[in-house]
């Protein structure tokens, strides 16, 4: 939903009591609203609520980013791990537009942020103001820009619009689908004064319940079904229906697998779980997909990264889903379950025979062998498992896009009792710094952020963040000197890899101790190196950088790569398009 408020401003109202601004009962209602944190990057268009909030204690903390994407991806971080509202606050211009990648991703990967924007005042738009973004008179529509990656977006030009406005954003964050909501705030609607009220409590929508005669329907065909394929999505996490999805995967005795952003939502060592499904996934997904009578869809609609080789079978066996929203996938007979994931789980198990069922006999998510052309460094197979043997129980992992995503997707396992975030919505590279800084100021755990050295490039600089406010973070930096899922392609599919995709060589944890002294970064050369450095940083209290050299030549196991070098069967390719010359990834 976007609605666009344009009402003659008002100087506010009184009841009586003293005013206060606009951005005090912002700020007042963030905080009742049991916000903790807001993430951004100061100006001049949002610096009235930033001194609101710095003003009294007990309204949320402040922590200013580098960029503005890291700031809305801190805000991402914070929401997936904490369930709680990610909160970002940006100033107008550069700032504001710089918010767009990231709440592109919170979209398309339906994770509830606040984005508070600062405008110039209302009196100047369509008037040559510095950073309009009114709309008017040529200038630029931040309200049309926004409101293609929000589910709300309101300019609010009437001061005591806000309360209410304030509450409608904050539950549309929350309602199905979730999603960013946006509030641009001009500057002078910000300090304008305000009745003092009690904030009005955010209320998402109720979730919808799955019809009673569906749910038997669909409980009838699991029942029918002698081997049953559940593939699990982010969406189980998101509605926090772990448990849940356990309980009826014991009754139904099926195989699990689950979609590239979502190997914590069923434990990796469990004897039911098949490994990932789609382009970075295990053969052994396809084998038990083939082999099942039914495949259950949970928190997934199943798109193309996740999906990619299993289409064919797919076409071929009857598909369940339990989704808020529809799947991608067409299947005669399908059966679409939109009620709220958790309570339709229940409802599922509850309509079959207790117990604990055996999953039938299948190979578990047995890697694939990837081709390593050259020597070196080394490689990303003994470099995940070195981080695997490191990391602990309760560890928060986020992976960043690549190389190195495809290397910790398809090796890592997921820690028992913490979050594996893959941002696949946008699949933004450098997202995981800031995302991972939020996830471990939300939650306070030890959390690992897995990138390559193009990601670290790009937003890397969040590790000053992290030091600032002395984050749990460990910053594991794979550094191979390019852009090398982009050369990889070249040389797969342009025959050389272009130089511009190839990077002067650098030592990152020799720059990073450079700038920052007080960072505990080091250099690993080999997997033992890499193992004992990341122990000793499970031990301190704040953020820690190791970074490793690995080989460049070494192919990802990303199933479009693999088809052209041979280890694996054409029928494990990425989509249909793959015989053409279209290569999506």
């Amino acid at each position: 939903m976007t609605t666009d408020i344009r009402e003659t401003p008002s100087a506010g109202t009184t009841d009586g009591t003293a005013d206060v601004r606009v951005v005090d009962h912002l700020a007042a209602a963030l905080a009742e609203a049991g916000v903790r944190q807001v993430f951004g990057v100061g100006g001049a268009n949002i610096e009235d609520l930033y001194d609101a909030l710095n003003l009294v204690r007990g309204r949320p903390r402040t922590v200013l980013a580098k960029h503005e994407f890291s700031a809305v991806t801190m805000a991402d971080g914070y929401a997936r791990t904490t369930g709680r509202l990610g909160v970002v606050a940006a100033t107008s211009g550069g700032g504001a537009m710089n918010l767009l990648p990231g709440l592109a991703e919170a979209y398309a990967s339906r994770v509830p942020v606040l984005a508070l924007v600062g405008q110039p005042p209302t009196a100047l738009d369509g008037l040559g103001a510095f950073q309009d973004s009114s709309g008017l008179a040529g200038s630029l529509d931040a309200h049309g820009l926004f409101a293609q990656v929000s589910r709300f977006c309101v300019r609010v030009e009437r001061p005591d619009a806000l309360p209410r406005l304030l509450a409608e954003a904050m539950a549309a964050a929350r309602s199905h689908p979730r999603g960013p909501a946006v509030l641009l705030l001009p500057k002078d609607v910000q300090q304008a004064p305000l009745a003092p009220r009690r904030p009005a409590p955010p209320t998402p929508a109720p979730e919808p319940r799955t019809p009673p005669v569906r749910l038997d329907r669909a409980a009838e065909r699991l029942r029918g079904a002698d081997r049953v394929l559940v593939i699990a999505g982010e969406g189980v996490a998101a509605a926090a229906a772990k448990q849940e999805l356990a309980d009826l995967v014991a009754r139904l005795g099926a195989w699990v697998a689950v979609t590239p952003d979502a190997k914590d939502v069923f434990d990796n060592a469990d004897r039911h779980f098949a490994g990932v499904a789609g382009v970075m996934g295990h053969p052994n997904v396809l084998d038990c997909l083939r082999r099942a009578d039914l495949c259950l869809l949970v928190g997934t609609r199943l798109p193309v990264l996740a999906r990619g080789g299993l289409e064919p079978a797919l076409a071929a066996t009857p598909v369940i889903c339990v989704d808020p929203e529809p799947p991608f996938v067409p299947s005669l007979p399908g059966l679409h379950l939109s009620g709220g994931l958790r309570d339709t789980l229940r409802q599922l198990a509850g309509r079959l025979a207790a117990g604990v069922r055996p999953a039938p006999g299948h190979a578990g998510p047995v890697p694939l062998a990837t081709p390593s052309p050259g020597a070196d460094g080394l490689s990303h197979t003994a470099a995940v498992a070195a981080v695997a043997d490191a990391l602990p129980p309760d560890a928060h992992v986020f992976v960043d896009a690549g190389n190195t995503g495809a290397s910790a997707i398809h090796r890592l396992p997921a820690t028992r009792r913490g979050r594996f975030v893959v941002a696949v919505g946008m699949a933004g590279m450098g997202y995981t710094f800031g995302a991972g800084i939020g996830a471990a100021l939300g939650t306070g755990k030890r959390t690992y952020v897995l990138a390559g050295d193009g990601a670290f490039f790009m937003h890397g600089m969040e590790v000053h963040t992290a030091l600032e406010y002395d984050a749990p973070v460990t910053f594991v930096i794979l550094n191979n000197n390019a852009h090398a899922m982009c050369a990889t392609r070249d040389q797969l599919f342009l025959g050389s890899p272009h130089p511009a995709n190839l990077f002067l060589p650098s030592d990152i944890a020799a720059g990073a101790a450079g700038m920052f002294p007080t960072l505990a970064a080091s250099r690993a050369a080999t997997g033992p190196q890499l193992r004992q450095a990341l122990l000793h940083g499970n031990t301190t209290s704040g953020p820690v950088l190791v970074a490793v050299d690995v080989d460049p030549a070494e192919i990802p196991p990303f199933l479009p790569f693999l088809n052209t070098t041979g280890p694996v069967p054409a029928d494990h390719e990425e989509t249909a398009h793959e015989h053409r010359t279209v290569h999506p990834g």
